[in-house]
């Protein structure tokens, strides 16, 4: 590990809050800035890429969940004898069968039991795992267990869950948020009080409340989850797997195994999609647990089915909200609640709760303001992550009383944002300064200034209407009588990086030698690649900082330190920055070499400025100095680095104060929207978006980051949604058949204006991008429909009978 020791012996690493060098005159192909192409973008599109549900291994076994049909109910007696003597099954585990006391595991909270045991608390919830030769044989056997349940009341909303007589969800609860929470049945709370609201509110010319919805979405990954768990000869196992943070599942799954760590390796698998849903375990202790009973591979694949109670979804939420204006369009006060439903088990939700809360004002200046979020425990399904983590569900709300506001004083909506938006120096509500630009202003101006789409498109001149382009699509239903337009504006505030006191760190080991005659740098993280593009920035950072062509990443894996989560906006910015120390410390030792073997030839070589460029040794002003052959010959430099952002801390659990965040993302969106109001059937014509990057390190993937998270954010606005029957908790649509996501013929044009003003605490200037669009695409369309109709639309997803009057 090359870190540095301090006097009093402790590690550090990077300086916290102290930018690192760039690389200046770099020219080798390839590198940051440049539009580099996926390694795995062909293999994808044709249908070539490994996915984690393809793995295979001689004498594989298959395994399957066999999984509550009740949200919540007692188990009175569970019989597996059957499912025993069904041939060619080799294995039935239940929670009996567990080999260590540690049976539950969890983000932050350990209260998710690796099977059920005595009461299933959501459904779909784990009861029993089969191991068989066949998975249809798995699936056969898991079918004839025999569990009776007895039903008890379910925990559905606020008032169920609080009221003196609710049924505990968790009984004897002792996490660390007990203590500061109403009703055991409240997972988290986060007030933030700044300000005297009351008095504020006496100064407001203007009022304006609203009750807001959101609903359940599901992350919708295109690849179910899977994984392969092979037990090894030193009784350990090696586990290939399809996750989002390698380190955190093997901190959760060797306790269950009663394994050490250094015996559970994990490597990545190829992920089809995550946004949040791979953060939290699924299969990955089933198929050890199975693979270490039987003495063989396992292999689980979930089907979509089984997908949708597999992982945890967006939380719903219901949210008021009030503000106030003075009649010059300033704001004066906001004051809010936000409850957020995390179902049966915490996952991730103190830290949704977090997010919600300080993020729950928006990108706008207020000094007063009152804000109280919570999170329930209910025997709805889990929630945890999800692509824009409690922010997503404040913008709603927040952006449409932008809108109210500005309505009630006379003024345009994108100029009322305009007065009242953030710059770099405005206090946050929890009284953190916003250190680095907060361009708000700016990207509403720029998205307003992007060109319109032109008005009934759907018409060509003297040719019946193009129905593709009209709300309905090719149903026919319409051919422009009804159809009206609308336009609406959003712009949000996402933090990046995890918060509120969390280490949040990345490691990087970085190896540069001679192969093959070519110098060649090879990267090695822990960092899940789950689409976001880093397995690219990685090599162009390679390529930048070492001046070599050929890079090669390793796979991820457990054998290198922890990469964290690939969530919250931060790889680029946490493992990227990891890489780049790392390939700076390796550069320094290339140098060193240099200098021991080939220095006294040219006097250039004592310079503290020489940079590797070309697979060149070159000075500042471009002159060779040696061949990096040359220089390396028979050695190999290899560096593992740690790097760590500045610190944050905790909020204050009664006034909500302190520095929580890193770094905050900020995007823009224009919503243009035909509805046929007479169907309720909308058509999203254009989802234009401004965003302020810091720096495209690639900037074709950063393009393709904003229009997908633009694109997730226009399926909860009008179709995404996991119903949860309100009687029973239980999931309504657990298909794709009947939960709807946004299709290319669904999908509008999404031009995209990038901002690039660097955040000097970040590597190169940068800004996490992935998450700031889906806040800001979802009011932005509600907002249009708001406009082309007329309606007070207070909830996501819009329906065809909200629009109808019909709901």
């Amino acid at each position: 590990m090359a870190t540095d020791t301090t006097a009093d012996g402790a590690r550090a690493t990077a300086p916290v809050g102290t930018p690192t060098k760039v690389t200046q005159g770099s020219r080798t192909k390839g590198g940051i800035g440049e539009s580099t192409l996926r390694p795995d973008g062909t293999l994808k599109v044709t249908g070539e890429f490994a996915y984690s549900s393809d793995m295979w291994h001689e004498d594989m076994l298959w395994g399957q969940i066999l999984r509550s049909t009740v949200a919540h109910a007692e188990i009175v007696s569970l019989d597996t004898g059957e499912a025993l003597a069904t041939p060619g099954v080799y294995a039935v585990l239940t929670y009996d069968d567990l080999p260590t006391a540690v049976k539950n595991y969890g983000l932050e909270i350990q209260d998710t039991p690796v099977l059920a045991h005595g009461r299933v608390r959501h459904h779909g919830e784990p009861v029993a795992i089969v191991a068989a030769d066949h998975p249809e044989t798995a699936r056969r056997a898991a079918a004839k267990i025999k569990v009776e349940y007895r039903e008890l009341p379910v925990v559905t909303d606020e008032a169920s869950a609080t009221a003196p007589d609710a049924p505990l969800i968790h009984e004897g609860r002792d996490d660390h948020h007990i203590g500061h929470v109403a009703h055991p049945n409240i997972v988290h709370r986060q007030p933030i009080v700044r300000g005297d609201v009351e008095a504020a509110r006496d100064r407001a010319d203007f009022v304006v409340e609203g009750e807001y919805t959101f609903g359940m979405q599901d992350q919708a990954f295109l690849g179910p989850e899977s994984g392969l768990a092979v037990p090894a000869e030193d009784g350990g196992v090696d586990l290939y797997v399809a996750t989002q943070w390698l380190h955190s599942d093997l901190r959760q799954i060797a306790p269950v195994l009663g394994l050490p760590e250094d015996k559970v390796r994990m490597t990545l698998s190829g992920v089809g999609g995550a946004f949040g849903g791979r953060e939290d375990l699924s299969m990955q202790i089933h198929a050890c647990l199975l693979a270490l009973r039987t003495g063989k591979p396992v292999k689980i694949v979930y089907n979509r089915f089984e997908s949708f109670f597999g992982h945890v979804h967006r939380h719903p939420a219901k949210l008021h909200y009030e503000h106030g204006a003075t009649k010059d369009g300033k704001l004066t006060h906001m004051k809010c609640r936000i409850v957020l439903d995390g179902g049966a088990y915490a996952s991730a939700s103190p830290a949704v709760v977090g997010n919600a809360a300080s993020l729950a004002v928006g990108p706008y200046v207020l000094e007063d303001v009152d804000i109280e979020a919570i999170a329930l425990y209910s025997n709805n399904p889990p929630c945890g992550a999800m692509r824009g983590f409690g922010a997503v569900q404040a913008c709603f709300a927040y952006e449409a009383q932008m809108d109210k506001l500005a309505d009630a004083v006379g003024m345009d909506r994108v100029e009322f944002r305009q007065l009242n938006a953030m710059s770099q120096g405005t206090l946050m509500p929890t009284g953190q300064p916003v250190d680095s630009p907060a361009p708000v202003a700016e990207l509403l101006r720029r998205v307003k200034a992007m060109p319109m789409p032109p008005e009934q498109q759907w018409l060509a001149a003297g040719e019946a209407a193009d129905v593709r382009q009209l709300p309905g699509g090719l149903s026919n239903t319409t051919h422009g009588e009804g159809v009206v337009r609308g336009v609406g504006y959003a712009v949000g505030i996402k933090n990046v990086g995890f918060s509120e006191g969390f280490d949040d760190y990345s490691t990087a080991k970085v190896r540069m030698e001679v192969v093959g005659g070519e110098p060649v740098a090879t990267v090695h993280t822990a960092m899940a690649e789950v689409g976001q593009g880093g397995v690219t920035v990685h090599a162009q950072i390679a390529r930048t900082e070492l001046g070599v062509a050929q890079v090669t990443i390793q796979p991820a894996d457990t054998q290198v330190g922890s990469a964290g989560s690939t969530s919250a906006s931060r790889q680029t910015y946490v493992t990227g920055g990891a890489v780049k120390n790392a390939c700076e410390l390796v550069r320094e030792k290339v140098l060193e070499i240099g200098r021991r073997k080939l220095g006294t030839y040219h006097p250039a070589w004592a310079s503290a400025e020489l940079l590797l460029e070309g697979g060149k040794v070159v000075t500042d002003g471009g002159e060779v100095l040696a061949d990096l052959v040359d220089v390396l010959e028979d050695e190999a430099v290899e560096v593992e680095e740690e790097w760590r952002h500045r610190p944050t801390e905790a909020f204050d659990l009664r006034t909500g104060q302190g520095n929580g965040h890193v770094q905050y993302s900020f995007a823009a969106h224009r919503a243009v929207v035909e509805v046929d109001t007479e169907l309720g059937l909308v058509k999203v014509i254009e989802l234009a978006c401004a965003q302020d990057v810091g720096k495209a390190l690639n900037p074709l993937s950063v393009i393709g980051q904003i229009q997908g998270g633009t694109t997730q954010g226009l399926g909860i606005a009008v179709m995404e949604e996991i119903i949860v029957d309100p009687v029973t908790a239980k999931v309504r649509n657990p298909s794709f058949t009947d939960y709807l996501i946004p299709t290319i013929l669904d999908t509008p044009t999404i031009p995209v204006d990038v901002l690039e003003l660097a955040d000097d605490h970040a590597p190169y200037g940068l800004r996490g991008i992935g998450e700031a669009p889906t806040l800001s695409s979802t009011p932005a369309v509600l907002a249009a429909i708001r406009n082309a109709t007329g309606l007070d639309l207070n909830r996501t997803p819009v329906r065809p009978e909200h629009l109808t009057g019909m709901a």
